[in-house]
């Protein structure tokens, strides 16, 4: 199979299995115990804590270890909300946010919070002034923001110190959802003073079912999770040993020489999209082409159906995604395609291949073929006709 779905999540990589096994074969004990394999377990635990603060330019005592993106996402939401309350609270946000964030917000406000989700350009950045304006209006009554890093479909980076500036102007607390950003691009806390910031360790080669939430230190903080008060009272419960170490060797892995492997993946990516745009006629690469993640590439093709080309590329043991949401069998525009001003028509012609550096150049070569015999197979089966080559810029 040739993997190109890494934002959806990506294999781990050998050291990281290599750095778990002793955790889930050797010494199976609670890291909470006070006898010496329980206490060599809480060693290799804040290991790995300093590990990932590392990489997000964070203090140790700042991360705080979950079972994942979602729930990072979650702890910090809710307690903001409860934090400003929902009288006179109000929720500022983007229309493009992963579902983590922006469930949360519409339970938020079923029972009573204002919520501003605002809008984004045709390259699928946050428009600062619209942003501003909501900021301002929530300082009057008390809010809080969350804005991604970096979007999950089209990978477009947002413009993350502009927000966390005008945020802080107005006395709002700041979270972003870094889930996709992190181990991919240079995630530093302490250059934007974000108060919380959610990243998982399957994004970065980590195991799935771990990830962590970054707390400013000094900021007000109450877990969602109670009980036996691990993770300094901030999330409670048996701490996942293995998962944790994993975490912690993929953020040390990602710090190395991040650099060359973002240049790296950037090279498969633009390769990728250049021999598309030769072979196949009608392809549209959507999203800024300057503020993106390195791997990740989200492409339309004019008059295919993006479901049938996941088929036939399946079977030709492709992996990727589609560029909208699929329900009930049938394939919708997602909310981020509709924010970009997508015609439902283009959405349903979308895909997303998302590259890391395990991918290789024989790999793309070979991928690029199968995309574009899929695409001239579909068009000939609907009876569609090529249009011409058109690249957002």
């Amino acid at each position: 199979m040739i993997y190109l779905d890494a934002n959806a999540t990506t294999p781990m990589l050998p050291e990281v299995v290599e750095a778990m096994m002793p955790w889930m074969t050797e010494n199976p004990c609670n890291p909470n115990a006070s006898y010496r394999g329980a206490k060599e377990a809480r060693k290799a635990i804040e290991a790995a804590r300093e590990q990932v603060a590392a990489l997000v330019g964070a203090s140790p005592d700042e991360i705080v270890f979950t079972g994942g993106g979602t729930e990072s996402t979650n702890m910090a939401l809710k307690w903001l909300a409860r934090l400003v309350g929902r009288k006179t609270g109000r929720v500022v946000t983007t229309a493009i946010e992963h579902s983590a964030v922006l469930k949360p917000v519409e339970t938020f406000e079923q029972v009573g919070y204002a919520v501003d989700r605002c809008g984004v350009d045709a390259g699928g950045r946050l428009e600062l002034d619209e942003f501003r304006k909501a900021c301002e209006a929530a300082k009057e009554g008390g809010g809080f923001a969350s804005v991604m890093w970096a979007n999950n479909e089209t990978g477009v980076i947002q413009p993350l110190a502009e927000a966390c500036g005008i945020a802080r102007e107005n006395g709002l607390a700041f979270h972003t959802d870094a889930i996709q950003a992190v181990g991919k691009i240079p995630v530093k806390v302490r250059e934007l003073a974000v108060d919380f910031l959610s990243l998982s360790a399957h994004k970065f080669h980590g195991p799935k079912g771990v990830g962590a939430l970054f707390v400013r230190s000094g900021c007000r903080f109450e877990p969602m999770v109670r009980g036996g008060g691990q993770e300094k009272d901030r999330r409670s419960g048996t701490e996942n040993v293995a998962g944790i170490v994993g975490m912690g060797k993929a953020a040390e892995l990602a710090m190395r020489d991040l650099d060359l492997r973002m240049k790296a993946v950037v090279s498969l990516r633009d390769a990728f999209e250049s021999k598309l745009v030769e072979m196949v006629q009608g392809v549209t690469v959507n999203g800024d082409l300057i503020h993106r993640l390195p791997g990740t590439t989200h492409l339309s093709f004019d008059r295919c159906e993006a479901a049938g080309l996941l088929i036939l590329l399946d079977d030709m043991e492709v992996a990727c995604s589609a560029g909208s949401a699929c329900m009930t069998g049938k394939q919708q525009p997602s909310h981020v395609q509709k924010a970009m001003g997508f015609s439902d028509a283009k959405a349903k012609s979308s895909l997303r291949f998302g590259f890391s550096a395990l991918n290789t150049m024989d790999e793309v070569e070979k991928a690029a073929a199968c995309v574009a015999k899929s695409v001239e197979k579909l068009r000939r089966v609907q009876g569609g006709s090529t249009g011409p080559v058109v690249v957002y810029s």
